[in-house]
């Protein structure tokens, strides 16, 4: 995928998180909204489901009740806040080692050796939220 291309998607996605949880946390009575498609559809939750909540908890400073609704939230977190400014600095000084990043993390990321424990783990917390009956 070229550069900019990354760079864009990576862009809208970080800011489209900031504005549904700014949305979920302003204007929705309960503070949450259903927008999973697999929830709505099975009415059993999808892996990551849970995580907008989780996301929520850590920005109050909870992270042990970020962890207990799903420990993908403190992954997007960390997404949230560090990708924008990476990106933001790679084109402030016209370097590309996001790009060189997550190039190098996709290539690791396709290894079965890493991938298939991976997979487990979301499986494992797909599990998990049906057992909390998320």
């Amino acid at each position: 995928m070229p550069k900019n291309k990354l760079y864009l998607i990576v862009l809208i996605a970080c800011f489209s998180g900031y504005l549904y949880l700014f949305f979920t946390a302003n204007y929705s009575e309960d503070g949450q909204i259903s927008v999973c498609m697999i929830k709505n559809a099975t009415g059993y939750p999808c892996p990551s489901c849970g995580t907008t909540r989780a996301v929520q908890a850590i920005y109050k400073g909870d992270l042990i009740g970020s962890v207990a609704f799903n420990p993908l939230g403190i992954i997007v977190s960390l997404a949230l806040l560090i990708l924008p400014f990476w990106i933001g600095f790679d084109l402030a000084t016209k370097k590309r080692t996001f790009y060189v990043a997550y190039n190098k993390m996709e290539a690791i990321l396709k290894q079965k050796k890493i991938a298939i424990p991976l997979i487990i783990l979301v499986v494992v917390n797909w599990i998990w939220n049906i057992y909390k009956e998320l």
